[in-house]
């Protein structure tokens, strides 16, 4: 008798499967006795669950179920201690099951790409091993800011999403290597993304951003894609304003930390008893012309100077805070006062 196909791929004992493009409706039961299996493809089929006995998997560190019809994670995802890359793209999940998140800590590579996600669960911080996550062609609208608690990711990929920002947090991504956001809705990127010293791909096309945040020239980009943003360009206009009225707060706090970088200052010693005063002077800004700390915005400028190989604009606008008209006027600078039509 002639065995089927499908019949001749359990024979033996291999590492690898490949179910890909079956039309099946469900994972064949005969998958149990094949224990040493270390890669599943199961991609491209009608598949809507996974059943129990794929536990008994407990060698597999690959599974593919992209291209599918699965609406949830499914549970049984949790048993497979071993594995570490999973493909989920192009199903129909809505949303993600936190708890089976939480117990796929050796994970390393998520692609979730061309599903239906409008968020993640803050449990995606379990994933302590994850290296690549990828997300795009959702409808994402943010990420929690939980993600920037993943100490191995070295990719993000979320390009074709709604989100409108980042999380403050994201300069925590110490390892982050890539970072593709195009055709968003981003109108601007947060100050912690300067702290990013692997960072060397970043893809933020396509969005609504003006101007870039003032730690940019520490991210070591060797990549940068920024077309079809609406870009602030250079174009001078004469300023007729000289000076400025600081509230009674702002002069404070401006001579209280000018005291405190005094060794032998008074203040410099007495302000360690007041906690309410040390939370406020830490959101103090530095002043890009003098290097003088001040409490509140001033003024914003812009410096076109950052140059990044591949980057279709020879300078971008990078973000820049003065502490006065007087440092807004001096000579010597390249900075541009921000002025909307």
């Amino acid at each position: 008798m002639t065995q089927s196909p499908l019949v001749r791929l359990f024979r033996g004992n291999p590492k690898s499967l490949n179910l890909s493009g079956k039309k099946l409706l469900q994972v064949p039961p005969p998958i149990v006795q094949m224990q040493s299996l270390v890669a599943l493809e199961a991609k491209n089929n009608r598949l809507t669950s996974l059943p129990e006995f794929i536990s008994v998997l407990e060698m597999l560190e690959v599974l593919n179920l992209g291209n599918n019809e699965f609406e949830n994670l499914p549970a049984v995802l949790q048993y497979l201690k071993n594995l570490t890359k999973l493909h989920f793209f192009g199903n129909l999940l809505q949303n993600l099951n936190p708890s089976v998140l939480s117990n796929m800590k050796q994970l390393t590579f998520l692609n979730l790409n061309k599903n239906f996600l409008t968020d993640l669960p803050p449990e995606i911080s379990r994933l302590e091993s994850l290296q690549v996550l990828s997300v795009c062609n959702n409808k994402l609208q943010q990420f929690p800011s939980q993600i920037c608690t993943l100490p191995n990711l070295h990719e993000l990929h979320a390009s074709h999403n709604q989100l409108e920002s980042l999380p403050l947090e994201i300069g925590f991504l110490q390892q982050l290597k890539k970072l593709y956001l195009c055709q968003n809705k981003i109108k601007e990127l947060p100050e912690g993304l300067g702290k990013l010293r692997q960072l060397f791909l970043l893809d933020i096309a396509g969005n609504e951003l003006r101007i870039f945040p003032t730690e940019m020239h520490n991210v070591p980009l060797k990549e940068l894609y920024c077309e079809a943003n609406p870009l602030l360009e250079e174009m001078p206009v004469h300023s007729v304003q000289e000076e400025e009225i600081l509230s009674l707060k702002e002069l404070s706090a401006r001579l209280v930390m000018k005291e405190v970088k005094d060794k032998t200052s008074n203040i410099r010693h007495r302000i360690r008893h007041f906690k309410g005063m040390r939370e406020l002077l830490s959101q103090a800004s530095k002043c890009s012309v003098c290097s003088d700390a001040f409490l509140n915005t001033w003024l914003e400028c812009v410096k076109f100077d950052l140059k990044i190989n591949k980057c279709n604009s020879a300078f971008i606008p990078v973000r820049a805070l003065l502490c006065s008209y007087k440092c807004f006027n001096s000579e010597g600078h390249n900075y541009y006062g921000v002025a909307f039509p």
